[in-house]
């Protein structure tokens, strides 16, 4: 999958979630500002079509609030 204007927050130094590519992240979207969350799929409730909800654990939301200095 292409991450083009993507800017990758979390992740860089690996960690116990994970492997390569294939583990939770947060994304800056460099068009817009939003974020963007890669995590496993939640069925804690159905979204709305075009939604999604995603499970990441809470060191990686963390660990994303620095580089973007909030």
């Amino acid at each position: 999958m292409a991450r083009g204007g993507l800017t990758r927050l979390t992740g860089k130094g690996g960690g116990p979630n994970c492997d390569d590519d294939d583990c939770p992240n947060v994304y800056l979207d460099e068009a817009d500002g939003s974020i963007v969350v890669q995590g496993q799929q939640c069925a804690a409730f159905r979204p709305p079509d075009g939604e999604v909800l995603a499970r990441i654990p809470a060191s990686v939301l963390k660990e994303a609030i620095h580089p973007l200095g909030w």
